[in-house]
């Protein structure tokens, strides 16, 4: 392939905002913010879970705490009838008597057994509406750290993606200049070799690899003619002849 020389240097320039976007993407993919916001979420959802779990143990435990105090009114509400219904010795045998006597007992007994039962759940309940205030307090505090993280990460990106859309239209500006056969020629070389198509012949050095050409390769390229499109045998990158390539 053939190309003036003036094309040829112009790639470099090509090679050199490629190499710069490249250096932004890996920033931009680098930011620390990223695994901050990572290690953040994965904290934000553990605490949620535990949270969630917490605020079912005291939901069960509101429930059970209305189910015992139910219980124990009931119990309170048959000792009043029955009591009443002793007090008034109206229609009561002596057998009658014993029966509501004895039963007025278990009714105490009952009761207290069940009020027991409702000071545990209130503990509980208790227990459970402090670790969810706790972990509540946990969740808010992560979430305004990982919101202060995105806010920085979402600044630098924008930072970076502004900087690679100048870099871009410089690129574009650019190749538009350049013979699309060589610019083509450029980009699948690029696409094989780690992003670098073209390197800069200097002192007798490839640029690209950084490996010296041996005495073969430099006859031949002196040999070519300025506008002959020239690549390392080595690393098959487009070698860019100037004035420092010491041939």
């Amino acid at each position: 392939m053939n190309a003036e020389p003036a094309d040829q240097i112009r790639l470099l320039d090509v090679q050199a905002l490629d190499v710069r976007l490249s250096q932004l993407d890996h920033k931009r993919n680098s930011l620390p913010e990223h695994l901050e916001l990572e290690s953040l979420t994965s904290d934000l959802t553990q605490q949620r879970d535990l949270l969630v779990a917490a605020q079912t143990q005291e939901s069960d435990a509101a429930r059970e705490q209305v189910k015992a105090e139910q219980d124990v009114d009931q119990v309170r509400t048959r000792t009043v009838r029955d009591q009443a219904r002793l007090d008034s010795g109206v229609g009561v045998s002596a057998r009658d008597l014993a029966n509501l006597q004895s039963e007025l007992v278990s009714l105490a007994k009952r009761q207290g057994d069940l009020e027991d039962v409702v000071l545990d759940v209130m503990e509980r309940r208790e227990s459970a509406a402090e670790r969810v205030a706790e972990l509540s307090a946990r969740v808010t505090a992560l979430q305004g750290k990982a919101d202060d993280a995105t806010v920085r990460r979402d600044a630098a990106l924008a930072a970076f993606d502004t900087d690679a859309a100048k870099v871009a239209k410089d690129r574009e500006l650019i190749v538009a200049s350049i013979p699309a056969p060589l610019i083509a020629l450029y980009e699948k070389i690029r696409a094989k070799q780690n992003g670098v198509g073209a390197a800069k012949l200097y002192q007798r050095r490839c640029e690209g690899c950084r490996l010296e050409l041996d005495m073969a390769e430099v006859n031949e390229i002196k040999s070519a003619a300025r506008n002959e499109v020239v690549r390392h045998e080595n690393c098959g990158r487009i070698l860019v002849r100037t004035a420092d390539s010491g041939i």
